[in-house]
């Protein structure tokens, strides 16, 4: 279990496809608290509720998309910018592309698997 001291990191998942989101919870339940939101907006809210250690933000999501949900962290709650990792479909865009190259954060491309998922999560925690 990954731990810091003796708490549960908390990981937000932001992912409006709900069999993603469902498969994340499933890989990470056991080792992280988890709490599962459908986009940026609610995920604002939920990031100005409580404090999260991770956060894994899909690139495309509804009212909020995680490009404009990363720049409000940026500015609001900079201390999660260490802990954020983006998932995206969206490999192929261009501007995509240049918003990760540009943010140098971590990302996973879909689909992705629970290993690569678990993988890229304990290399995240591990850099905090």
């Amino acid at each position: 279990m990954k731990e810091a001291g003796h708490k549960r990191l908390k990981v937000l998942i932001v992912e409006d496809e709900k069999v993603i989101s469902e498969v994340c919870r499933r890989t990470l339940e056991k080792a992280y608290e988890i709490t599962l939101t459908p986009n940026g907006q609610t995920a604002m809210e939920l990031i100005n509720a409580q404090a999260f250690d991770l956060a894994l933000i899909d690139i495309r999501t509804p009212l909020m998309n995680g490009e404009e949900l990363y720049n409000w962290i940026t500015k609001h709650q900079p201390s999660l910018l260490p802990g954020i990792i983006f998932t995206t479909g969206d490999v192929i865009s261009h501007n995509t592309e240049n918003f990760l190259t540009s943010v140098n954060q971590p990302y996973l491309p879909k689909p992705f698997s629970p290993k690569e998922l678990t993988t890229i999560i304990e290399k995240v925690v591990s850099s905090l």
